[in-house]
């Protein structure tokens, strides 16, 4: 087996044993065929006297192919069901330690399809494939090894069938490569543009009436439409004309003509030639599984090619033993980060040289024009990615000597993403503590000033918030997540954008919720609206990657700075109104 093939190492065995028993069928199913052959012999020279054995043997002979064949199909279905959950396991945990750049350079949609549509065309593959491709092995070598002992004459004309299809049959398949990965790609794009199509609704509506979108779905259609046509023209009458050679009849026809030649001349006895009609007949039709089975190599090694290229994604280096931090402090020594280009090569620095101290209790608000990293610091804090340069510690420890567990332990989240699994209302309080007793989400939920609202939806906290929580709002949601935050209750608290899509009156629950979580919290807060930094303990103010300002706001206004400038916008923009044009009358007065 090849290495490509190595990702089916854990099954392996349970493969093997499902192909010995599919060709241990196929060379039962040949006996009982030989044996009914005998029986048609036998009673042409005894027409009144049964013969009892044979018939016997032929169906015990029958009877085990059948149930090999059954047992084959079960071992290898087997085996698909073991591998797929093998596979999304060891996917699931080994990008559970993959850094999220990598994972975002590769694409949420791209993952979803290697975890879904190409596990999936794995498994078809081996719970279907593999007997067949036994099988397809085993019943023609062994049909022209008794067809041989039997008589060779007619095992010559047999094969001459036999070859005639294959040969046309290879003129059907040649390039198939080059047109499998042209189909592939074009399939892929088809995909692709169903998505977007489907998934951009809103925006297509509203912006182009779906003109755009549409027409880039069209001529995916029509690009995947064009390549099934030139695969026709080339292999459509080949691939017929294959069919029509390997089908029984052909053979049947050479074997009856010939047969009947060599019966005449009385070289040949009738039950020899009754036993190589039974046989030979389907002896081409068996090799007809290799054409639709090569499409299925070709597509299951498209996918394998795929799983393995998620799985090689470097994970981060996780320390064996996990050092505990002294503090909720968290210090920022030098650091530099430049989001890389998938998978490992570095771009651009986002980040430079920036060193900045979070005393344990205090609240430190980053603050700056979109795109000067602030949002990059909140989530280098949880080592969604590893730094370029210098370090970030929490308690004295870096970050890096920290297991995943220990880390994950000290901090806890608000992002502006408000995601909810497709649960209750509960569960997704509990996450992060599924242990949690209902009067401790309770607890949470009031904290959040959530409370109300979950106890007038139809089943309160029992409720199904739907995929990524689309059946309640995003204020709601966002209050769910800082319930959660409570409930986890951890030192440190990192918060990016919480109230960004909220609006007034989610704001002002919003706000007194946070106001409870980052009580005796270490606070690390990315926010664009300033009326909830004032009474920050510090204020970091940073300018393409690099930290500019420091201090608090009272400071930072006098200095007449990029933090001076960003707050007389927002005073501009909290008095701005609309005014409303004079009227002008016709004879020029207002």
């Amino acid at each position: 087996m090849s290495k490509s093939w190595d990702i089916l190492q854990p099954v392996q065995r349970q493969i093997q044993l499902a192909m010995v028993l599919s060709g241990t069928s196929a060379v039962f199913g040949l006996a009982a065929l030989a044996l009914l052959g005998l029986v048609l012999g036998q009673l042409m020279q005894h027409p009144h006297v049964w013969p009892w054995l044979a018939m016997t043997l032929a169906f015990i002979s029958l009877a085990a192919s059948l149930l090999l064949r059954l047992s084959a199909f079960n071992q290898s279905h087997y085996a698909a069901f073991r591998l797929e959950t093998i596979l999304r396991t060891d996917m699931a945990q080994h990008l559970a330690q993959v850094s999220l750049g990598d994972i975002q350079q590769f694409g949420a949609g791209a993952l979803s399809k290697v975890m879904q549509d190409d596990i999936k065309a794995l498994h078809i593959f081996v719970a279907d494939s593999t007997p067949m491709y036994a099988r397809a092995m085993v019943a023609p070598i062994c049909t022209l090894l008794i067809l041989v002992w039997l008589d060779w004459r007619l095992a010559s004309g047999a094969v001459a069938v036999l070859l005639l299809g294959v040969g046309v049959l290879g003129l059907a398949m040649r390039n198939s490569g080059q047109m499998q990965c042209r189909y592939n790609a074009a399939r892929e794009r088809v995909s692709a543009a169903i998505v977007e199509f489907v998934q951009a609704m809103p925006v297509v509506r509203t912006f182009d009436t779906g003109h755009t979108t549409f027409s880039r779905y069209q001529q995916a259609l029509e690009s995947y439409q064009e390549i099934l046509t030139d695969w026709y023209r080339q292999a459509g009458f080949p691939t017929r004309y294959a069919f029509v050679v390997l089908n029984p009849l052909p053979t049947l026809i050479v074997l009856l003509g010939l047969g009947g030649w060599l019966g005449a001349q009385g070289t040949l006895n009738f039950a020899t030639w009754a036993a190589v009609l039974l046989l030979g007949a389907g002896m081409a039709e068996s090799v007809m599984p290799l054409m639709s089975l090569h499409h299925l190599v070709a597509r299951a090694k498209l996918s394998v090619g795929r799983i393995q290229q998620v799985m090689a994604l470097p994970i981060l280096p996780i320390p064996i033993e996990s050092r505990q931090p002294s503090s909720s402090a968290i210090d920022f020594e030098g650091v530099s980060f430049g989001h890389g280009a998938y998978p490992q090569s570095k771009g651009e620095l986002v980040l430079h040289d920036v060193t900045f101290h979070a005393a344990p209790g205090t609240v430190t608000a980053l603050v700056g024009p979109s795109g000067a990293g602030k949002s990059t610091i909140a989530r280098l804090i949880p080592r969604f990615w590893d730094v370029d340069a210098g370090c970030i510690r929490i308690g004295g420890v870096d970050i890096r000597d920290m297991t995943t567990e220990t880390l994950m332990a000290q901090v806890a989240f608000v992002f502006q993403e408000s995601f909810l699994l497709a649960d209750s209302v509960a569960n997704n309080i509990r996450m992060g503590r599924p242990d949690a007793t209902m009067e401790e989400v309770v607890a949470a939920a009031r904290a959040a000033q959530a409370h109300n609202f979950i106890q007038s939806l139809p089943e309160g906290y029992d409720t199904q918030v739907g995929e990524r929580g689309g059946l309640i709002s995003g204020g709601q949601r966002q209050r769910i997540t800082i319930a959660r935050a409570i409930l986890q209750n951890r030192p440190i608290l990192v918060l990016d954008e919480p109230t960004a899509f909220a609006d007034p009156e989610n704001e002002a629950a919003l706000m007194k919720a946070l106001s409870v979580l980052m009580r005796g919290r270490t606070v690390i807060l990315v926010t664009h609206r300033f009326a909830t930094i004032r009474s920050a303990h510090q204020i970091l103010v940073f300018d393409q990657g690099q930290l500019v300002e420091r201090g608090q706001h009272d400071d930072l206004v006098n200095q007449s700075g990029i933090y001076a400038w960003l707050w007389s916008r927002h005073e501009k923009a909290q008095n701005w109104a609309l005014k409303r044009r004079p009227v002008v009358s016709e004879n020029g007065g207002e």
